[in-house]
């Protein structure tokens, strides 16, 4: 066996450093340093439409986003079948 004054050294770590832990990080200092100026969420959030007009508004840009995206692939595949010929 190691001795009272190891069990002693033991006792007051397991005491002390969750007391340490607790002082050091609940510090109002430690907050204002490191945590208050992280921002977690984005100043911009996107929003679903609600209301029926901005449904077919929305909608309306879906839709000429797939129609140009659909044309560009096929002016895209139409010029490259003339190169290859």
């Amino acid at each position: 066996m190691a001795g009272p004054n190891l069990e002693l050294f033991k006792f007051g770590l397991y005491v002390f450093f969750p007391i340490a832990t607790m002082y050091y990080f609940g510090h109002p200092d430690f907050y204002e340093k490191h945590v208050k100026g992280i921002k977690f969420w984005p100043e911009h959030t996107n929003h679903p439409p609600i209301t029926k007009d901005d449904l077919r508004t929305e909608f309306a840009k879906l839709q000429a986003q797939q129609n140009f995206r659909k044309s560009a692939t096929t002016s895209n595949e139409g010029s490259a079948t003339t190169q290859q010929d």
